[in-house]
Parts: C-alpha cells; sequence; structure tokens
C-alpha cells in the first residue's frame, strides 16, 4: 500500500479549502498521519472481543421492554484503556510469519493510535445496521418460535441472518462517488465518532478537556440511571395527566406517554429519549423539524381527528394507540386460530374470525409508510437527480473535497422462492442510492420494510414466513449497505484505509450473526412466556415490542395479505391513496423552490424525513418523540447558534458520555441484580399508571379491565 510522507500529505493539505458543511469544519479535522499503523494484533484482539461482547449484549436486552442498545462509543471507551495497556505490555520485538516473504511484524509497532481504535469500533458494530443492536433477521427466529409456537433449525435461522447481512456489501462500493466523496454528503451521524475519538487521542491543553468533560458527563449519567433503571422507574414516562384523571379512558389516552398521545408526558431517562430514534444532538436542526412537522401533524392532529371527530374505520372500538390487531368488537384477534398445519392461512377460520381491523394510529403508520416511500424516490429525483447524473458522467474529472484527497493517498426453511431472492435485491437496490442520500443529509433513514411486505404479499400471499424473509433480505440489504457506507465515512474523515475497513466490516458480521442467533436461541428456548405480554407477569421485561410489531407486519402482509387489508377484500383500501400524495409531494417544494429561490427554507422540507417522521412507531412511542425534539432544539438550534464555541468542543462529547453512562449501568443492574430478579415493589416500580390508555372508547365494547361505555 502506497503512502506519501507525513510532510508531504500536510502540504497538500495546507492548499485546500474547508469543508464547506460547518459541523464538518467544527469536527473534523483537516490533517493526517499515513504512517501510523491499523493492522495491528491490539485492532485484532480487541476487535474480536469487542464484536462478541457487544453482540451478545445487544442480542440480550433487544427482547427488552425498551430495547437498551449499546452502542459503538461504549466499546471506544471500554477499549483505549487496553489498547494503551497493551501498548505498554506487549513485546516489541519483530518477526517474520512463513509464507509473506521479508515483511517482518510485532505484536507491538508502537503507542496505541487512533486508527486502529476506529477500526475496533467499527469491528463491533459491524452486524448492526444502524446501531439497531442486532441482526434484523432474528425477528424471523423469534416469531416462528415464540408468536406462532412453530419450530425453526438452528442453522436456517443461521444462514438467514448471515446471508440478509452481507448481501448489501457488494453495491455499497458502487454508491462511494455518490454518497461518500461529496462534501455534501456528511453523514451527521459519524461526527459523533468523530469528536470522541479526537477526545480520546488528541492532546487538550484546555482547563476543562474533551476527555475530562467526558468522564464527568459519563459518571453523572451512569450514577443518575440508577433511578429510573431500578429504584424508580416510573421516571421513564412521567405521564401526569394519567394521575390526575385516573378513571377517565380519553384523559390516559390524551397522557399517556407509552400508549398515548403523550400530551405532557415527559422523561429523566436517557434511553426513553435515544433508544429507537437514536441521540438528539446528533440530527442537525433541519431534520429535527421535518421530524416534528410530520410527528405533530400525524399524533396531534391526523390521529385526534380520525378517531375521535370522524370514528374512521370503527377507530373507537379499539386502542387509539396500539400495534395489536382487533376483532371487529374490538377483541385481540387469535392469530394461532387461523394458521393451518402447512404454516398457511385457513380460509374458513379467517371467515369465522372476521377481519383484521387495526388501530387508528396502526393504519396511519401504514398509510404515511406509503407515502414516505414514494416521497424518497422523487424528492432525491427532484433534488438531487441532475447532480447524481452529473457525478456519474465527471465523478473522477471533479474536485474531491479535502478529506477526499487525503484519502487517494490511501490504496484501496422459509418458504420463500428462489426468484423472490432476486426480486428482494433489485428491490433494495433501487432504493439504496437515495436513501442513503436522506440519510447522510439528515440522519434519518426510510425503510423498506413496508413497500417489501406489500409487494410480496400480493405476489404470494398466504405465507408469513416467506414474507418476512422477503422483506429482510429485501430491507436488509438496502441497510447493510447503508450501514457499511456510513462507516465509509467514518474512515473517510479519520483517513482508514478501505480495503482494511471492509475486512473489519465483513469478518465481524460473521461473528455477530453468529452470536446473535445463539443468544436469541438460548432466550426463546430458556424463558418461559417470552415475548408474550398477555401470559407474562407484570413487571417482566421480556415483551420483544419491536418483535411484536414483526409479528403483526407478518400476519397484515404475510399470513392474511394486503389484498384482505388494503386491498379489495380489506377495509383500508383508502390508504393506497397515500401512495400519490407520497410521490406529488416532493415535486410540489421543488417547483415552489424554483418559484422562490430567494427563500432559503424552501429546500429544507424534506418529505422523506417529514412524512416518515413516526415510521419508528410503533414500538416507539410519542414519548420517545416527545423528549427527542425538545432535546435536539435546545442542543442543535440554541446551543449551536448562541454558543457555538462549547457546541464545537461538547456537544458530540455529551451525547457520547451519555449513552456510555447508561448502558454501563444497565449491564451492572442485569448482572448484579436482574439475573437474580431482585428487584423492588412500590408506587415507582409500577410503570406509568395508565391502565385505561389501551381501552376502547366505543358504546357497547367490553374489553377486560375497561368500563362499559
Amino acid at each position: 500500500m502506497g503512502t506519501l510522507e507525513p510532510a508531504a500529505a500536510a502540504a497538500v493539505v495546507d492548499e485546500e479549502e474547508e469543508s464547506p458543511i460547518e459541523e464538518v469544519r467544527l469536527t473534523v479535522t483537516n490533517k493526517d498521519d499515513p504512517s501510523l499503523p491499523v493492522w495491528t494484533f491490539r485492532m485484532w484482539f480487541l476487535g474480536l472481543l469487542s464484536c462478541v461482547m457487544l453482540s451478545f449484549l445487544n442480542q440480550f436486552f433487544a427482547y427488552r421492554t425498551e430495547p437498551l442498545v449499546i452502542t459503538q462509543i461504549t466499546v471506544q471507551v471500554a477499549t483505549l484503556p487496553i489498547g494503551h495497556f497493551l501498548a505498554a505490555a506487549l513485546p516489541t520485538a519483530a518477526f517474520r510469519i512463513p509464507g509473506f516473504g521479508p515483511r517482518r511484524f510485532s505484536l507491538n509497532p508502537g503507542p496505541f493510535n487512533m486508527k486502529e481504535h476506529v477500526l475496533i469500533s467499527i469491528f463491533a458494530n459491524a452486524g448492526s445496521a444502524f446501531g439497531n443492536g442486532s441482526a434484523y433477521a432474528v425477528g424471523i427466529v423469534t416469531i416462528v418460535k415464540a408468536f406462532y409456537g412453530r419450530n425453526i433449525s438452528f442453522l436456517a435461522g443461521w444462514l438467514l441472518i448471515i446471508t440478509t447481512q452481507v448481501l448489501g456489501y457488494g453495491w455499497a462500493g458502487l454508491l462511494r462517488k455518490y454518497v461518500i466523496e461529496p462534501a455534501h454528503m456528511w453523514w451527521p451521524g459519524t461526527l459523533v465518532q468523530v469528536s470522541l475519538f479526537r477526545a480520546l487521542h488528541e492532546k487538550d491543553e484546555a482547563r476543562m478537556s474533551r476527555a475530562k468533560f467526558f468522564l464527568i458527563v459519563m459518571i453523572c449519567s451512569f450514577s443518575w440511571y440508577l433511578f429510573p433503571g431500578y429504584l424508580f422507574p416510573t421516571l421513564t414516562s412521567i405521564s401526569w395527566m394519567c394521575w390526575a384523571f385516573s378513571k377517565s379512558v380519553t384523559a390516559q389516552q390524551i397522557g399517556s406517554g407509552m400508549r398515548g398521545l403523550g400530551l405532557g408526558a415527559i422523561t429523566l431517562d436517557w434511553t426513553a429519549i435515544a433508544s429507537f430514534l437514536g441521540s438528539p444532538l446528533v440530527s442537525p436542526f433541519f431534520a429535527i423539524m421535518n421530524v416534528f412537522a410530520g410527528y405533530a401533524l400525524i399524533i396531534y392532529i391526523v390521529l385526534p381527528t380520525a378517531y375521535w371527530g370522524f370514528n374512521l374505520y370503527g377507530a373507537r372500538k379499539f386502542p387509539i394507540f396500539s400495534s395489536h390487531l382487533f376483532t371487529a368488537q374490538g377483541q385481540k384477534y387469535n392469530i394461532s386460530a387461523i394458521v393451518n398445519d402447512k404454516f398457511e392461512l385457513d380460509i374458513e377460520k379467517y371467515q369465522q374470525q372476521g377481519r383484521i381491523h387495526l388501530s387508528m394510529f396502526f393504519s396511519l403508520t401504514y398509510g404515511f409508510g406509503f407515502a414516505t416511500i414514494a416521497s424518497t424516490l422523487t424528492h432525491v429525483a427532484c433534488f438531487y437527480g441532475r447532480e447524481i447524473c452529473e457525478r456519474f458522467r465527471a465523478s473522477y474529472t471533479e474536485k474531491e473535497d479535502i478529506h477526499t484527497r487525503l484519502m487517494l493517498f490511501l490504496n484501496d426453511e422459509v418458504q420463500m422462492p428462489w426468484w423472490a431472492l432476486i426480486f428482494a435485491c433489485i428491490i433494495a437496490f433501487v432504493f439504496t442510492l437515495p436513501i442513503s442520500i436522506i440519510t447522510a443529509t439528515t440522519n434519518q433513514t426510510p425503510g423498506l420494510n413496508i413497500i417489501t411486505e406489500y409487494v410480496m404479499g400480493i405476489v404470494y400471499p398466504g405465507r408469513p414466513i416467506a414474507n418476512v424473509c422477503f422483506k429482510v433480505y429485501g430491507y436488509m440489504s438496502m441497510a447493510q449497505a447503508v450501514s457499511f457506507l456510513s462507516d465509509f465515512k467514518l474512515g473517510h474523515y479519520m483517513k482508514i484505509p478501505p480495503r482494511s475497513m471492509f475486512i473489519v466490516q465483513s469478518v465481524g458480521t460473521v461473528i455477530a450473526g453468529t452470536i446473535n442467533i445463539s443468544v436469541a436461541w438460548w432466550l426463546l428456548t430458556s424463558i418461559k412466556n417470552i415475548c408474550q405480554d398477555d401470559l407474562l407477569p407484570p413487571d417482566s421485561p421480556w415483551t420483544c415490542p419491536g418483535d411484536r410489531v414483526f409479528f403483526d407486519a407478518s400476519v397484515i402482509w404475510g399470513l392474511v395479505g394486503p389484498k384482505r387489508i388494503f386491498g379489495s377484500l380489506g377495509d383500508y383500501s383508502s390508504m393506497n391513496w397515500f401512495f400519490l400524495g407520497g410521490a406529488i409531494g416532493p415535486v410540489i417544494v421543488w417547483l415552489l423552490h424554483k418559484a422562490f429561490p430567494r427563500q432559503s427554507w424552501i429546500p429544507l422540507i424534506n418529505l422523506p424525513v417529514l412524512l416518515g417522521a413516526t415510521g419508528m412507531m410503533p414500538p416507539a412511542t410519542p414519548l420517545n418523540y416527545n423528549a427527542w425534539i425538545i432535546f435536539g432544539t435546545i442542543f442543535n438550534y440554541f446551543v449551536f447558534r448562541y454558543r457555538k464555541r462549547w457546541w464545537q468542543r461538547y456537544n458530540y462529547i455529551v451525547s457520547a458520555a451519555l449513552d456510555a453512562g447508561v448502558a454501563f449501568m444497565a449491564v451492572a443492574l442485569y448482572f448484579t441484580l436482574g439475573i437474580e430478579e431482585r428487584g423492588i415493589d412500590w408506587w415507582g416500580t409500577r410503570g406509568e399508571h395508565c391502565s385505561l390508555a389501551t381501552c376502547p372508547t366505543a358504546k357497547g365494547i367490553q374489553v377486560a379491565g375497561c368500563p362499559l361505555y
């Protein structure tokens, strides 16, 4: 691998301009030292160890009601002292390895450096798209065993996970020129990593160094999480309207942060703020405002109007906010009763029980999901289409940004038929570029799960596992490509050789997937009634909120099929108009931008983000969104605008420290108290006290534990 000497590299850097993105200018250094070793024994040892530990813990916590995700940041903090210890303790003598020619190797080539630290964190997080903690395909194994009560072999589950995880890597490299090299494709999420790496490795003479500030905030976060995490869990969702109106269904529907609209609900728990949407300190303010606009429109205007105003689809027969499936009488639908011995829909039993009904919120979620998918294509075509074409023609002649130039110094059992895999790959590839562009500029990532479910449900109905397999292949190949591109951008900023990143990512993915399926298999076979919230004890944490949504989707799109829900045989066919609305919306915004070019706020309207604002709901709740929006606005508008130097030094450090403190305390609580089931019982440990929020409000509908209207 050829490199320039550091002095030559620095000379080139001095001639280059700053990044056009202010957040990048404030965070990423324009200097590089190409002589730093990255392919070291320390990197492999700590990378493998971190990958195993992170995969184990994240899969373990994925089944819990508030699914804690232990991020790369925890690895960064934990491996730093170990890396320095290895640099001090390992022998420095060089030796030859047979078959590798005259090159000599050393277990300790010098001080532990930033570049090997970056590779360790990428290694650790290799199997987790967008930092979601575990492989998406584990959900297939979970719903087969825990929800459908059927069998699937360990080998089949492992093959599903590995193939879906690695499928997107092939075309990630094809898109580098479009979403990595352009300076304005800045991938906001990577700046947290960059900021923390610099804080941990660069000398800082300030009185309050970034490393010291990180340590202080992490200790505070670690200490505080003892309260919402164990002593006082009600702090996770302080829904005061439920306390004030303890016998009112409507008031609790409005005020519950976990099961209602969350009006006035607050949280003092960082996991509730960052669990589903990620850290609010990372997303740029214009993206936060798009999320806020879409969220407020859907939750506080459209949903209440549809539920209380028009009672659409008999909405008041069901809870206002629920991901469960219901009968026409407001009872939970008995899914197992309509599955035959061939794992397909039993038409006779289905007709006996009647059509499946959704809560008003759940149906709107799908409608706006349709709009999001359509708007993603037209938004990128309108605002980035010309640039994509130009970069295709002139990608090798245009002037690169400073970080691109620096990188030039581095040399570069499942029901599903075979044709469905090819079809899923085609869908994923078509959407990977536009979704990568949205992620690179807003830190928000539209998903392909809805469109893949819909398409497969039409062409191959009645087979729930085939449907979720198609969804996983279609969605995850795109998601892994985008995740890999995000890591590429991190390496781009940190000047890591792309070949090294690819090898680390590939090896880590196989290891992580193997650990994921092993942990899932252990929990699914050892915890009685796992994921069955009706059968678990009231305070059990093993409710699997994400897998509940995954299961419901397999029923809606696979077992019953979209034709019987969103088509001519169902009640929700009007939701298909959202496709048209989503496709037209970005065109209107683009035309307004052309008509009023001086109005700089118009191009900041990002309809894929706005319409997809509630894409994480369920399992996310209004409580998560309220807190995320408030914190994001404080730090990325007020602090960024009025205390910019503080923001530059500490904003991403705060985000990293809060994540790390919570993660360490959560792990400590589980392995000291949770594993022995040593809990306490008082008012503050009994949830948010909004039991009536899940009740219907229609006359004559009787549900256990709810008043009869």
